[in-house]
């Protein structure tokens, strides 16, 4: 598909405690794999995928910024925040401080990030729950989807459950988000080019629609 330019570049933050998957879900964004233990992330780390909104007729850029869970970067996380269009706050499906903990992170970024940002809640690792039912685990559900959905609802943002090592709704997450922060675009709400987490394209060559996977660790 060589010769497709894409639309638009979106910033994404994706945040919530450590070791609830945060890193997983942007391997398997981008590079269509799980790793099942990846190192704990030192600051942020990078990644970028090309996706296509069919319904909009679009093509978008995801520049994604995948932060520390740990207080002691949380200074150097909220850098990040700023400007950000969208964001994937993460939780645990079976851990229940992870989900209550989510509150603190959707302040830190409703504080630092663009007014306007686009924020879906992210259930992670339900395979854990379906793994369970089958008894090859003795993980167990501690936040139900009904519970979270209520609370999404109430914050205003999108929510899906989903799980970075079978690919269950990752990719849908991004999709939902982007598509989000492209209607607030057509509504006036993002400024196009002057808002520094919705950028329009200025690139005249092609860029064929694969994944583009540039993950890299930064402050380690």
């Amino acid at each position: 598909m060589a010769g497709i330019t894409w639309h638009y570049v979106l910033k994404f933050i994706i945040t919530g405690d450590a070791g609830v998957g945060k890193s997983s879900l942007l391997i398997r964004l981008t590079d269509q794999r799980f790793l099942a233990n990846p190192d704990p992330t030192l600051g942020v780390e990078f990644g970028s995928k090309l996706i296509k909104i069919p319904d909009e007729e679009k093509i978008v850029k995801l520049q994604c910024w995948d932060t520390a869970g740990t207080e002691s970067f949380r200074s150097i996380t909220r850098s990040y925040y700023r400007g950000a269009a969208g964001c994937l706050l993460v939780y645990d499906v079976t851990s229940r401080a992870s989900f209550i903990h989510a509150q603190s992170w959707l302040d830190d970024v409703r504080e630092h990030a663009d007014p306007h940002l686009t924020c879906i809640l992210i259930g992670n690792k339900v395979d854990l729950c379906e793994d369970e039912m089958e008894g090859s685990t003795s993980r167990r559900r501690e936040v139900s989807a009904d519970e979270a959905e209520k609370w999404a609802k109430k914050e205003g943002m999108l929510f899906l459950e989903a799980s970075a090592k079978s690919g269950r709704n990752v990719e849908s997450a991004f999709e939902q988000a982007s598509r989000d922060i492209l209607h607030k675009i057509k509504g006036g709400v993002f400024d196009d080019d002057r808002s520094p987490g919705v950028k329009l394209s200025k690139s005249n060559g092609g860029v064929a629609l694969d994944h583009v996977s540039n993950k890299q660790g930064c402050c380690s």
